[in-house]
């Protein structure tokens, strides 16, 4: 279906956007793919993928994302986590970044953010680079050609990485910035080439809208049972605990990988497509993603690859670790064609604990749920990052704090009420260490854990007998089918039990240390969960 439209119903003129050379609008994934060529922007691999590296970065600039203050979000915004922005520095950026952008060739992608059409937002996308506008165009939700008749932006983002900020004039850290304004209803984003940027400003702006809608934005994965959508799951997760990996289920259909809201009719992903990482990637362990990366319009980020064959090298880390592609979410044959599903029946917390000291699966009550939920518990590993000696814990509250625009209780008390309402069952699973912490101790088998989700999914596990976790005061199931009975009781996998001891005591602080700037905010159940 032809979807480029030379004249659409709004234009960036008709926008005050005015003084641009070129300007493509909705152009489908050929013609980008040829722009992108004949720009140079990037390399022809096999299957009609597209090869390109980002520069400099290779990763999201999180210190350069601001928030304009304006006065119908002043009081809404958590600043501690958000760097916030002038309204006379946006102005000055905004003015100079469209005296820059003049004469200069654009491409204009109209989106949606959201699969449910009661809640998704009208997105415009203005990008200076060809491949951009693929990226965005593949991770969004891509309208109809009815639909982009009558299309109108509510929010319009602007990237164009030859523009650099100046500090001073623009109020921001560096030449590399993220702003959104919320009273202009615009996103810029300059100095930076890196696309998922792109994807997180429209995730960060539904984190902020949606909560005024009474809907939970999270930042999740989620599947459904095969033709029973009233089973969902959703698996919250930072980065290396399995969150992409649990829940691509063959027995089980994939909502989305990263982006999801829970409204009042259930389950809906943000995204029309995945943002997978490709290092170490296999075609054994995960043969459709990997298939993706020789399929046409898929886009492949900082891959080495070998510039005769065009075949890329999986395990060369040597452009960055976070080596990425993009592809439509129908490339993956188990994925749902509404990306909608039920109020979720299941909650999965993922944590990669590598102090070894949590079991591979939890129970949590509506309470605890809120306490891990806003702790969003993983573990850096020795060898990871420089420095890094022995396991450090990560907090990243709501399993996401770079794209939380509100303060953490906000989503917090939010999900907790859905939880209430719907009679969702929450549970920790740890997909770390066992036997010992990181270095001593083994990484938990993958195969245990998929036993253990298994049965938490299908009820068999609520049916299990549990004893209460004298750390955490979490409920852990004593004996489940086909997973080895030790491994649900950390302490007896440690030959030192007494280490064991002592870790988990340090584990407890960690928490009770992290939580505290909660405590003030929270109710008094939650706060229980707070154990020093």
């Amino acid at each position: 279906m032809d979807h480029g439209r030379v004249n659409p119903a709004m234009k960036l003129d008709d926008q005050g956007i005015k003084g641009l050379g070129q300007v493509y609008y909705n152009l489908m994934e050929p013609a980008l793919i040829q722009e992108a060529l004949m720009a140079g922007e990037g390399t022809l691999g096999n299957g009609g993928a597209f090869l390109v590296t980002t520069g400099k970065f290779t990763g999201r600039s999180p210190k350069d994302k601001h928030i304009v203050r304006t006065d119908n979000v002043a009081d809404h915004i958590w600043w501690e986590n958000n760097a916030e922005m002038s309204v006379q520095g946006f102005d000055a950026l905004y003015d100079e970044m469209i005296a820059h952008m003049s004469g200069g060739t654009y491409h204009v992608q109209d989106l949606f953010g959201g699969a449910d059409p009661e809640h998704r937002l009208d997105v415009r996308v203005v990008t200076e680079l060809a491949w951009h506008g693929l990226f965005i165009r593949t991770m969004l939700r891509r309208p109809e050609r009815a639909e982009l008749d009558t299309f109108a932006p509510e929010w319009t983002i602007i990237n164009c990485p030859t523009f650099k900020a100046d500090p001073e004039r623009h109020n921001c850290r560096s030449e590399t910035v993220i702003t959104m304004n919320f009273e202009r209803k615009m996103i810029l984003i300059g100095g930076t080439e890196y696309a998922g940027e792109n994807k997180k400003s429209v995730f960060t702006l539904l984190n902020y809208l949606l909560v005024d809608k009474g809907i939970m934005p999270m930042h999740c994965s989620a599947n459904h049972a095969n033709g029973n959508p009233v089973d969902t799951a959703v698996f919250f997760g930072l980065s290396g605990t399995g969150k992409t990996t649990l829940s691509a289920d063959p027995n089980r259909t994939l909502i989305g990988d990263d982006e999801h809201g829970w409204s009042e009719r259930g389950t809906f992903n943000f995204e029309g497509g995945c943002y997978a990482k490709t290092i170490n990637l296999s075609a054994e362990a995960e043969p459709e993603i990997f298939a993706t990366t020789e399929k046409f319009g898929t886009v492949i980020e900082n891959m080495v690859f070998d510039a005769e064959t065009k075949e890329l090298d999986f395990e060369d880390d040597s452009l960055t670790a976070n080596m990425r592609c993009a592809y439509p979410l129908h490339y993956i044959s188990n994925a749902s064609d509404s990306a909608l599903g039920g109020h979720p029946k299941n909650i999965i917390m993922l944590t990669c604990d590598a102090f070894g000291v949590l079991p591979p699966i939890a129970r949590l009550t509506p309470a605890q749920a809120m306490y891990h939920f806003l702790s969003g518990f993983t573990s850096k590993v020795a060898g990871t990052e420089r420095g890094v000696t022995e396991p450090e814990p990560t907090f990243s509250t709501c399993f996401g704090a770079p794209f939380m625009p509100r303060r953490p209780e906000e989503y917090g008390n939010l999900l907790r009420g859905k939880i209430a309402k719907h009679g969702a069952t929450c549970w920790l699973v740890n997909t770390g260490w066992t036997g010992g912490a990181y270095g001593t101790g083994n990484r938990m088998p993958i195969k245990a854990t998929r036993a253990l989700l298994t049965a938490a999914l299908d009820g068999s596990l609520s049916e299990s007998t549990f004893r209460k976790d004298p750390n955490f005061g979490f409920d852990v199931p004593v004996t489940v089918a086909n997973v080895d009975a030790g491994l649900l009781d950390p302490r007896s996998t440690w030959d030192d039990k007494a280490a064991y001891d002592a870790q988990a005591s340090k584990l407890v602080e960690m928490f009770a240390g992290n939580f505290a700037q909660y405590v003030p905010h929270i109710d008094d159940d939650v706060r229980a969960c707070a154990i020093s």
